[in-house]
């Protein structure tokens, strides 16, 4: 469309329709970046986790789950951040009330999920620390 001939009343919106049309492109780009992240970040986690699992056993022969847990937990904590982020950014530009409402149950559902699992880490941290100041105290503990 050539600008030059349009009224100015005209050319200034579609200069602003542009302008929009790139916000919603680069908000667009940067919601799947952080959904990636994301999406890295329960990968990364589940490795890492695997990995530890696998020294827990080979070391010690009998494993305990507690400490894998907590680092898969850490991760998957972070991810959840992640991708109510990118849940925030799909919704950042001119949304629907469809999309406010998905937006607030899939908030709701992400912060009672990363709630509980904060609350659970914390009481397997507090079960780790005492079962450390446990052994130690005991007098076989050397």
């Amino acid at each position: 469309m050539n600008v030059a001939f349009l009224p100015l009343a005209q050319s200034h919106q579609v200069h602003e329709l542009a302008i929009e049309e790139h916000v919603v492109t680069a908000v667009q780009w940067l919601r799947l970046g952080v959904e990636v992240i994301g999406a890295a970040l329960v990968a990364v986690g589940v490795v890492v986790a695997i990995v530890h699992l696998c020294r827990s056993a080979w070391v010690h022969r009998a494993t305990r789950f507690t400490s894998t847990r907590l680092i898969l937990a850490r991760y998957l904590a972070l991810a959840l951040e992640f991708q109510l982020g990118a849940d925030i950014l799909s919704t950042a530009v001119a949304p629907s009330w469809d999309q406010i409402g998905k937006l607030g149950a899939i908030a709701v559902i992400r912060t009672v999920l990363n709630f509980f699992l904060s609350r659970e880490m914390k009481e397997e941290e507090e079960m780790v620390e005492h079962e450390k100041h446990t052994v130690r105290g005991s007098p076989t503990a050397g």
